[in-house]
């Protein structure tokens, strides 16, 4: 039987790592699955993992933006994002657990 439930985590990052190869642009062009490897890492090392989850996700519909990054339920959006930029991504997380 349908069961609703509130979620276990502080944050659910989800990273789109849809891949059209080459055929149109998509979050995979910006190396989206080096990203969610990265966050994924980040996550542990700060000892997160069980308050914050790092999934991947299909298509956002938001291509031309890729590789997008959103955080629920605070409903952040990043866009352009690139494996260097995982660490801003990490310290906004950083921020939302503070405020807990």
């Amino acid at each position: 039987m349908l069961q609703q439930n509130e979620s276990p985590y502080a944050a659910h990052v989800f990273v789109c790592t849809n891949d059209r190869d080459g055929a149109r642009k998509s979050c995979a062009d910006n190396n989206s699955q080096q990203v969610k490897s990265r966050l994924k890492a980040g996550v542990e090392e700060k000892g997160w993992k069980g308050i914050v989850r790092v999934s991947t996700s299909g298509c956002m519909g938001l291509c031309e933006k890729g590789a997008n990054v959103m955080i629920y339920p605070q409903k952040i959006w990043f866009s352009e994002v690139a494996p260097d930029d995982v660490a801003a991504i990490l310290a906004t997380l950083a921020a939302l657990l503070a405020e807990d």
